[in-house]
């Protein structure tokens, strides 16, 4: 539970210029034992505030430890973070004074009413907007009365939702909090989180392993395969900077990757402006770059 209610509210944050990153990284890489495997690699990676920015990549490929690595959960093995220019290992409250945080197993206590949760976080954070928090709820119809191992998966991430965005944090990190929901359930997630870009400027990283729940609401990407960032742009740039051809046609210096479409055929992305050549979906652009990780990614010393 002390993702959700840990952090005070972000009025006492000190704050950063509105021209730097939100959050960043540099040279940030973690491995969990000496001689063992890189769960991150030397990532660069700048979130620019008042974006909302999906983090796509399969499972395992370092999503939760990077957006870990922000809360002050995790210390980076080389490299550094920061959180509006704070690093959350050096000066940790600071850093979540700014973040609300939702993670895919929604962190309640299974005993608590929906009502004890927020009376929790009321206690425990400054600020907590109680009654913002009570109004989303009743508009998604959760009753407060219910305990917390009786709700549904989607009711969970609700919750969870609400928890965060009650403290007034500038910026929410979301792990994968999708994962288990049904489309309704994700549909009314993906709602609360556009309302709340819409009405409080809010910065959104969103991580997910499906690019279809990112795609309707996300204006950057960031990819991320073997423990390393392979592409970061905004949706719109990165998909008009490239081309879908067939794997024999593909020029290579302009090469991303081959790898196979569903039904089996071979195609290639590439790095390209050619207007006579089609544009990659979404799907495929990411597809095109984890398959480009997959390939590159070795042993690191």
């Amino acid at each position: 539970m002390v993702s959700l209610i840990e952090a005070v509210h972000p009025r006492d944050a000190a704050v950063a210029s509105s021209d730097s990153p939100v959050l960043e990284t540099i040279g940030l890489s973690k491995r969990y034992r000496r001689g063992g495997p890189w769960a991150l690699r030397e990532v660069d990676l700048a979130v620019p505030r008042g974006t909302v920015t999906a983090l796509v990549g399969p499972n395992g490929a370092g999503k939760s430890t990077l957006l870990r690595s922000w809360m002050g959960f995790e210390r980076p093995t080389a490299g550094s973070v920061r959180v509006g220019g704070i690093d959350p290992q050096s000066d940790r409250p600071g850093a979540l004074r700014q973040l609300g945080y939702v993670s895919q197993s929604t962190a309640l206590y299974r005993g608590l009413s929906v009502a004890d949760h927020l009376d929790l976080a009321a206690g425990l954070r400054a600020g907590f907007d109680t009654g913002a928090a009570r109004a989303r709820l009743e508009q998604l119809g959760i009753p407060l009365s219910q305990k917390a191992g009786a709700l549904s998966g989607g009711q969970a991430a609700q919750v969870a939702l609400c928890l965060a965005l009650g403290t007034g944090a500038p910026v929410l990190l979301l792990d994968e909090p999708l994962a288990s929901l049904d489309p309704l359930a994700r549909h009314d997630f993906l709602n609360i989180v556009l309302a709340t870009v819409r009405d409080e400027g809010a910065t959104v990283l969103l991580s997910s392993h499906i690019v279809s729940d990112v795609e309707t609401i996300c204006d950057r990407l960031v990819v991320v395969g073997q423990g390393r960032v392979t592409l970061q742009a905004p949706i719109a740039q990165a998909l008009a900077e490239h081309r879908l051809v067939p794997a024999a046609a593909a020029p290579t210096g302009a090469l991303v990757a081959r790898f196979a479409l569903t039904g089996g055929e071979l195609k290639a992305l590439i790095r390209s402006t050619d207007e006579g050549l089609p544009i990659p979906s979404l799907e495929q652009l990411v597809m095109g770059y984890l398959a480009a990780a997959r390939i590159t990614s070795g042993p690191v010393a």
